[in-house]
């Protein structure tokens, strides 16, 4: 593992594979971010479907800024170094009521990234996301067990891509409750088990989760794309790609096109599906 020097957040992401909360942004500049999506929902007929939720950050400017956020950047950095890639980003909404779930599973199952004990996801909350919204939860000190068999249920509420679900009991009174508020964000490790219940509030729970590698992190299914958000990429393991010119232009278009269509090759392969659900 890539384990940086001793510092408060590397300490805990380490030991319990997990560090929360951290401030990014103001939750008035976090309301900002929500109101630039949901502008663009109501306008375009109602929430984001599911290709669009995913690599967000190459389709609007506002989504390229959010996956450079310094202080972001800086708690990254503090865990797996200075040169850094942005793999993907997700959007992980959760209506109110509407019953949608993340099932308990782990990251790497189906990434084909290597060595994937160096991945990193920040959850970023656009709006708050107590424990009552479906806020997620996390084992401690799971990412210590290795990878476990996964199974693929393709459950129609379910979050995921494949609807994957971890084939080991998780008792969830040894989970750890991840609450946030709008403009602040959670760190978790590759292998951390996590999930998350329904939402049950009149609000929706908007997070964006935005996936970070070093520079030495190849994938193995597909040639794949990233952004170099922090340093230097001396390894060249994936075709770099620029921050959209404008929102939703054809150039953005062009390419969240070809880099969704290598994601989802790589995320379904072995499987008969040809997209992700919507």
């Amino acid at each position: 593992m890539n384990v940086q020097a001793s510092n408060p957040i590397n300490d805990a992401y380490q030991r319990d594979g997990f560090y929360f909360p951290v401030r990014a942004m103001s939750a008035e500049d976090a309301a900002v971010y929500r109101a630039k999506l949901e502008t663009f929902e109501r306008a375009n007929g109602g929430p984001l479907k599911s290709a669009m939720r995913t690599d967000v950050h190459l389709l609007f400017t506002w989504a390229d800024e959010l996956i450079r956020n310094e202080k972001i950047l800086d708690a990254v950095e503090a865990v797996i170094g200075p040169n850094i890639l942005c793999w993907i980003t997700n959007f992980f909404i959760k209506e109110p009521k509407d019953g949608n779930f993340v099932s308990w599973h782990q990251d790497a199952t189906y990434w084909g990234l290597e060595p994937h004990d160096q991945v990193l996801t920040a959850w970023l909350a656009l709006s708050d996301a107590p424990v009552e919204s479906g806020a997620m939860k996390f084992l401690a000190g799971s990412h210590r067990g290795g990878l476990h068999d996964h199974a693929d249920t393709f459950h129609k509420s379910n979050l995921l891509s494949r609807g994957q679900e971890i084939q080991v009991e998780v008792n969830e009174a040894d989970a750890t409750d991840i609450p946030l508020k709008a403009g602040e964000f959670s760190l978790h490790h590759v292998l951390t088990a996590h999930g998350s219940h329904p939402n049950t509030t009149d609000d929706r729970r908007i997070g964006l989760a935005i996936r970070y590698i070093p520079t030495t992190v190849r994938q193995t299914k597909v040639r794949d794309t990233a952004v170099l958000v922090r340093g230097v990429d001396e390894y060249g393991h994936f075709d770099l790609l620029d921050g959209p010119d404008a929102d939703m232009s054809e150039t953005a278009l062009a390419t969240h096109k070809d880099a969704n269509e290598r994601l989802v090759k790589a995320l379904l392969s072995g499987t008969d599906k040809q997209q992700l659900r919507d």
